[in-house]
């Protein structure tokens, strides 16, 4: 897949602004895009945190990615905030350069920054693939996707 320009600058909640590539230096990423204005991404927000948090302890880092400003962020992800990592994305700078078109969106980017995988939508059968592929890359488990409780399958909203 095609890699992404290292220049991007990601902008994490409580934190300091950082490139792409700085993001990158030990760990992959993996990131679930959500639109905190629409009614599909709160319909995954807990199903995407427990994705998320299944990859905490592996050479990854798990954040959602929100296509909001900060105060936005936090106020959608309310206490998922002090669990993991979150970056906010007002401009859709990182999301335009994934590709993305559609959220809610998994995405997997590796350490040269290439994108190892991505899925648009809710469709557990397109996001299963990327989380396993992820899981064996790390010799980590991998979560259930679809857990019991988990949304029925459903488009996303046009970004």
């Amino acid at each position: 897949m095609a890699a992404l320009d290292p220049d991007i600058v990601l902008h994490p909640l409580g934190g300091k602004d950082r490139t792409l590539s700085e993001q990158l230096k030990l760990f992959h990423l993996l990131v679930v895009v959500l639109d905190p204005y629409t009614h599909e991404s709160s319909w995954l927000l807990e199903t995407s945190g427990r994705i998320l948090t299944e990859f905490a302890g592996a050479d990854v880092r798990p954040a959602f990615v929100l296509t909001c400003d900060d105060e936005g962020a936090r106020e959608f992800l309310g206490p998922w905030t002090q669990t993991l990592m979150a970056f906010y994305d007002p401009d859709r700078t990182f999301v335009k350069a994934m590709g993305i078109t559609e959220v809610p969106a998994l995405v997997h980017v590796a350490l040269d920054c290439s994108i190892m995988g991505k899925a648009e939508g809710w469709e557990p059968e397109t996001w299963r693939p990327i989380v396993e592929n992820l899981a064996a890359m790390m010799h980590w488990s991998r979560p259930t996707i679809p857990a019991a409780g988990d949304p029925v399958p459903y488009e996303g909203t046009k970004v």
